[in-house]
């Protein structure tokens, strides 16, 4: 129900109820913006399309604590997405209600992270992108909830990410990180670079997931190190990273050396220091000074030496489903894209195979082919 009506002071007062009952109203100078916002919110309750201009009021940290309470997320991503709205969020948008937080402010947030401020060093543009997805989804929902009528960080520019192609360490590069490791964790190195396995699923790995007269190994969890709570096992990454994979018998003797120099714990667990499961921090503090020496990328981490096994799989003539189901990787597609730039060049095969059909072609016509001929 809605009316119109011209109050005293010669200003017009525009009324109406919504889906719920409660009258709303707003006061007008001027007859005609009266009748036309009431004609907007009355279409907006009969195309069911209503927003309810106090729900936005809520502050945009209290409605993304709800929102992510409700995630269905693993435990590492629901980390992550609380770490990323805590630091890089919150502190500028935390406090300020839905609906006053416009798509400018959004931009200018985003460039903020991009560039720095203050004390605050510039996030990386993926960094960046990530970030501004977590508050896109967050907003999302408050648009499916009614709370406001569009999402502010719909159109947002977002910094260019230039995706930097992978370089594969050398074999002489995995065994000068080998040699500058602990004797404990040496064959943590050999196995990594023999598997491929995610640094969650090596620090994870139990004896009872190590078949060493088939010479495999099976991968259907990882070690969950997440900050205020001890080391756990917990699901892999994805579906897609439950696999079997093969041992090679180099990382079978060096596996059986290991085991028998360094038994497993109650717990299982192959690798540990001092007895106790190796959280993500503490092996840090091992690795990096290791792959400095080795001339590794630092800022990879582990992970180059699950380069290191792609890049071998892939020189040998494995194919892009094998790459693929080996490293755990949900499509081929996430295989391609990371390391299509290693598989063998295809030029000269392109070449032959049109010389093959247009050259016969043009020789069976007389014409002048291979010739050099203009």
């Amino acid at each position: 129900m809605a009316n119109l009506q011209k109050r005293a002071d010669g200003k017009w007062r525009a009324r109406y109820r919504d889906s719920g009952g409660r009258q709303h109203a707003k006061h007008f100078a001027r007859k005609v913006d009266a009748q036309r916002w009431l004609d907007e919110v009355t279409a907006s309750v009969v195309t069911g399309q209503y927003v309810d201009p106090k729900a936005g009021r809520l502050a945009f940290r209290e409605y993304a604590e709800q929102w992510r309470a409700a995630q269905v997320h693993r435990p590492t991503s629901a980390a992550h997405v609380e770490t990323m709205l805590r630091r890089h969020t919150y502190p500028t948008l935390g406090d300020r209600p839905l609906s006053s937080i416009l798509p400018s402010e959004v931009q200018a947030w985003v460039k903020r992270l991009s560039t720095g401020d203050g004390d605050r060093p510039p996030l990386a543009p993926s960094t960046v992108s990530v970030v501004h997805g977590i508050v896109s989804s967050v907003f999302k929902a408050a648009v499916r909830d009614r709370r406001i009528m569009a999402n502010p960080c719909e159109g947002t520019k977002l910094p260019k990410t230039e995706r930097r192609q992978v370089v594969p360490p050398t074999t002489e590069q995995v065994d000068a990180v080998r040699e500058a490791m602990p004797d404990r964790l040496r064959a943590l190195v050999t196995f990594t670079a023999g598997t491929g396995m995610r640094q969650g699923e090596v620090l994870g790995l139990t004896v009872d997931r190590l078949d060493m007269l088939r010479r495999e190994v099976r991968v259907d969890r990882q070690l969950l190190t997440l900050t205020g709570q001890p080391p756990r096992l917990g699901p892999p990454k994805t579906k897609a990273s439950v696999r079997t994979i093969p041992l090679p018998q180099v990382v079978v003797d060096e596996l059986a050396a290991h085991l028998a120099r360094f038994p497993v714990g109650p717990d299982g667990l192959v690798f540990t220091l001092d007895g106790e499961p190796i959280t993500r921090s503490v092996f840090g503090h091992v690795w990096r000074p290791a792959a400095r020496a080795a001339g590794l990328d630092v800022g990879t981490g582990m992970h180059s030496l699950r380069h290191y096994y792609a890049s071998l799989l892939i020189r040998f003539g494995e194919s892009v489903k094998t790459v693929q189901v080996r490293l755990g990787h949900a499509t081929a597609a996430e295989t391609l894209d990371t390391y299509s730039h290693l598989w063998p060049d295809s030029d000269d095969r392109t070449r032959d195979a049109i010389d093959s059909v247009l050259g016969d072609r043009a020789r069976a016509r007389g014409d002048s082919v291979g010739t050099g001929d203009a």
